[in-house]
């Protein structure tokens, strides 16, 4: 049954607060109400609704934490940078030599990927130019990079096909980056289209680490992909801890 305007607005904003994010199918059929209906009562209500890749989600989510502007690929690389080295140094150490892993995309992972040493055997499989670059200088580092499309906003490539590739491989230990880490709200990526790598990769892997430096904690991005319990440890510039321990909720100034 169709509901009035004002009715689908509170029912939208009900369940973004309870699911944090909706795909516009599932929000045209909760309200009851065609898919270009709910667009239009996004466009509408631009102060407390976004849409973005398919997907709704909070306004206000998107500068949760003191970053009010969306993600920007090229300026990710320069904030905190040195506390991102210092949390890939710690996840350094998570590593065994020869084993095969997984390094998501991102501007926090490229430090993991250029302290690997030089003499450390490994397979390391990944999805991103900028990982992918320092590993290919590297003599004892097989690359498998993930083909598809090019995604400028993170670096990234995706498709089907690169999808179903790393589904078939197997991993020692995946580690995952993340732009929000929230202790109600799970952890949290900028793009959609990040989501279906991680979670594969997360599925394959024997190990999982998730590596943010303390200033993703208690942001929320639009895109969510794991809660903190999914996790073997979570490793920012602090050292390595396990999921319960770390304060996610957190305010940022």
């Amino acid at each position: 049954m169709r509901k009035p305007k004002t009715k689908r607005i509170e029912s939208l904003g009900e369940a973004l607060a309870a699911r944090g994010v909706l795909h516009l199918r599932e929000a045209a059929e909760l309200l009851g109400v065609s898919e270009m209906t709910v667009r239009r009562d996004i466009a509408a209500h631009g102060e407390r609704f976004a849409y973005l890749g398919g997907h709704i989600v909070n306004a206000a989510d998107l500068g949760t934490g003191g970053n009010s502007g969306p993600y920007v690929f090229a300026d990710e690389a320069d904030s905190h940078a040195k506390a991102k080295r210092e949390a890939c140094a710690h996840a350094l150490t998570l590593l065994s030599p020869s084993e095969t892993i997984f390094i998501d995309c991102g501007t926090t992972l490229v430090h993991l990927a250029t302290l690997i040493p030089q003499e450390m055997p490994l397979t390391v499989v990944c999805y991103s130019l900028n990982v992918a670059d320092p590993l290919r200088a590297k003599p004892n580092v097989r690359l498998v990079l993930l083909g598809g499309v090019y995604q400028p906003g993170s670096d990234s490539f995706s498709s089907d096909d690169s999808l179903e590739s790393l589904s078939r491989i197997g991993l020692d230990a995946a580690f995952l980056s993340a732009g929000g880490i929230h202790a109600d709200r799970g952890v949290s990526c900028s793009h959609f289209h990040e989501v279906a790598y991680k979670k594969r990769a997360m599925a394959a892997a024997s190990r999982r680490y998730l590596v943010a430096d303390a200033s993703k904690q208690g942001r929320i991005r639009p895109a969510f992909f794991a809660v903190l319990g999914e996790f073997d440890a979570i490793v920012s510039e602090d050292g390595v801890s396990a999921g319960e321990e770390i304060d996610a909720s957190r305010e940022l100034a």
